[in-house]
């Protein structure tokens, strides 16, 4: 919400922002009933209650009070608009307010992206009952109603963003302003609004591409082949010139081979990335979640656990069931223990410094507490195998162009499929598939500059499975029942 406290600061409000029980850096988490108003909604409500309470206290507050919230806070924001004295306006952004009603709350202002087209037929609906209009009859940028009486409505369609670019909108910072403005009859000509969301991308974008370059820095690893690696040193098990066959061991059913670093073909990728994405929910589906104090997160460990070892077991199958000594040749050659942990190390810091600062200075709560620190590790228990057999699946088992996307779509595939399964339960899944997206393309880069560079793909996959613990650990609420 930094861009909101800012644009409205300058503009002369005292400004108090804060956050949630289970939400960014507060120690507690949530309580109560997910699924019920009158369950976590309320908790969450009285604590609006409190720093509302604290807020009319500071030097220079005066009499008037707004709420301005997002998405699913929206709900919280205007129920208690709704139901305490003195919320003079709301500005309910990707609004999600099934409470709403004609009459109240006071002055509402509904705000969606362009490209959230269902939030926008949601403020169009809410803004008509003030209006007493049918909602195709709603237009957006109108002011119906009186802001003097309270019985304001407005709807803002932020032009050219989607749930998340819609609070850095230099479009919703100034219809903010302007809607507080309204409420309680003050003069604009403050400092323009603080939109910056198209120079957080392009630091953020600068950033990513400099990790290719940087990628130079990465060690190569002994007896290790890629296309940016060494050919293989004098002993290493080299695959036979016939596809199907292996100089040095035996040929099994199908083409597989006991050697595992033999490169499969595309059938061997669809079997090994499609079973365990077809298993995975239905493996789970069955099983209770909540042994981790977070919403959903507990799932998340499980299904990325799940797959991974699903995938590993395949990976091992197909290439002919090899025995630990030749996998663990093949994982860690000798002499690249050194290299491996330094290699690893450099890609784990790139991303503390390149990605968990920035997002954490410029976007949302980012940087552990303690309390978060057990929920990372746990989660990591999950990601690592994830990632270590895919990175393995994609880099050398069946390096085929668009082998990382497809499994990355199979992997968001199975989660779908486990969301159909249990909707009620898991439907917060739906709201974060655009995060884990984004962070599959960022890190499919990392890990393949990285892979060019070392030849393995193992530190890679140990860094992207720290970045997805990390990023689950810290953003997803804290839930305690």
């Amino acid at each position: 919400m930094d861009a909101f406290s800012l644009s409205l600061a300058r503009a002369g409000y005292t400004v108090v922002a804060f956050d949630f029980l289970g939400h960014g850096r507060h120690p507690r988490p949530l309580t109560g009933n997910l699924g019920e108003q009158e369950g976590t909604p309320a908790v969450l409500m009285g604590q609006v209650g409190e720093v509302a309470e604290w807020a009319r206290t500071l030097p220079g507050a005066g009499e008037g009070l707004a709420v301005v919230g997002h998405s699913m806070a929206t709900n919280i924001l205007v129920r208690f608009a709704q139901e305490q004295p003195g919320v003079d306006a709301t500005v309910a952004v990707s609004i999600m307010a099934p409470t709403a009603e004609a009459e109240s709350p006071a002055n509402l202002m509904a705000v969606a992206g362009e490209w959230e087209p269902r939030l926008v037929a949601e403020g169009r609906r809410v803004v008509a009952l003030g209006a007493g209009r049918p909602p195709e009859e709603v237009e957006a940028f109108a002011t119906y109603g009186d802001p003097s009486t309270g019985s304001a409505r407005r709807l803002v369609v932020a032009p050219r963003v989607e749930h998340v670019g819609v609070l850095y909108s230099r479009t919703t910072l100034e219809e903010t302003v302007a809607w507080l403005d309204a409420t309680f009859e003050r003069e604009g000509g403050g400092e323009p609004a603080a939109g910056r969301g198209g120079w957080i991308a392009l630091f953020m974008g600068a950033l990513l591409l400099l990790a290719w370059p940087g990628s130079r820095l990465l060690p190569r690893l002994p007896g290790e082949t890629g296309p940016g690696g060494k050919a293989p040193e004098a002993g290493t098990i080299r695959p036979a010139r016939r596809a199907g066959t292996d100089a040095h061991s035996p040929s099994r059913p199908g083409g597989a081979t006991s050697n595992p670093t033999r490169p499969g073909g595309w059938r061997r990728l669809l079997l090994v990335a499609g079973i365990p994405a077809v298993l995975t929910p239905l493996l789970l589906a069955p099983l209770p979640t909540g042994f981790l104090p977070v919403v959903v997160g507990d799932y998340l460990a499980a299904h990325f656990a799940t797959y991974g070892i699903l995938t590993a077991g395949l990976l091992w199958w197909t290439a002919g069931r090899p025995e630990f000594s030749s996998i663990r040749q093949a994982v860690l050659p000798k002499g690249s223990a050194g290299p491996m942990i330094l290699a690893t190390a450099l890609a784990v810091g790139w991303f503390m410094v390149a990605v968990a600062w920035p997002i954490d200075r410029f976007f949302t709560s980012f940087a552990p507490t303690a309390e978060r620190l057990p929920l990372m590790a746990a989660t990591l228990l999950g990601t690592l195998p994830f990632f270590l057999a895919d990175e393995w699946l994609t880099r050398k088992a069946a390096p085929h162009r668009g082998a990382y996307p497809l499994t990355k779509l199979l992997f968001l595939g199975s989660l779908a499929l486990a969301v159909a399964l249990d909707f009620s339960g898991l439907f917060f899944l739906v709201i974060i598939v655009p995060v884990i997206l984004i962070f599959f393309v960022v890190h499919g880069l990392l890990s393949r500059w990285a892979f060019h560079r070392t030849g393995s793909p193992v530190p890679a996959a140990l860094a992207n499975a720290v970045a997805f613990a990390w990023a689950l650990g810290v953003t997803f609420p804290m839930y305690a029942g």
